[in-house]
């Protein structure tokens, strides 16, 4: 079953990234060519949200099997100095629930908004908030937070 998961969550962490990217590039597009918030851009505010509150529930799943995030709940003195378990033990799931958030604040608001400037004024500032923090959360191979290489 985990690694079931492990694959759905690799499928959807890049399904989050291009539906984030493509509904951040829909709000700019509509937002500066004054464009109405049409359903293709509801449906694609909805699916980002969607599709990212799926990747956050397999996330969670894999976050409670993962042992070094076990190692790090139950050694937590020791685990705090080292760079690798803090950043996923308590940083990556922190940075991950914050995008999360935002992403869920941006689209339920631009939802409820009547005005389709600032439907997408809104869906771009909170979604590109978002994708900055995903990025932030990502252990890039420079980050000094953690890294791995980009191919294991």
């Amino acid at each position: 079953m985990v690694q079931t998961l492990t694959f759905c969550h690799s499928v959807f962490r890049w399904l989050v990234l291009a539906s984030l990217i493509y509904g951040i590039f829909r709000a700019a597009k509509g937002y500066w060519s004054k464009s109405s918030f049409g359903k293709v851009d509801n449906s694609v505010r909805h699916w980002t949200a969607t599709i990212v509150h799926i990747q956050l529930t397999i996330g969670i799943v894999l976050y409670s099997q993962s042992l070094v995030v076990k190692y790090f709940w139950t050694n937590f003195k020791a685990a705090i100095t080292n760079k690798d378990a803090t950043f996923f033990g308590l940083i990556h799931i922190f940075l991950i629930l914050l995008a999360v958030v935002f992403i869920t604040i941006g689209s339920a608001l631009a939802k409820r908004k009547t005005a389709d400037h600032e439907k997408f004024k809104i869906m771009l500032v909170w979604f590109s908030v978002a994708l900055f923090i995903i990025f932030i959360a990502i252990p890039w191979p420079f980050s000094p937070l953690a890294n791995r290489p980009y191919f294991r």
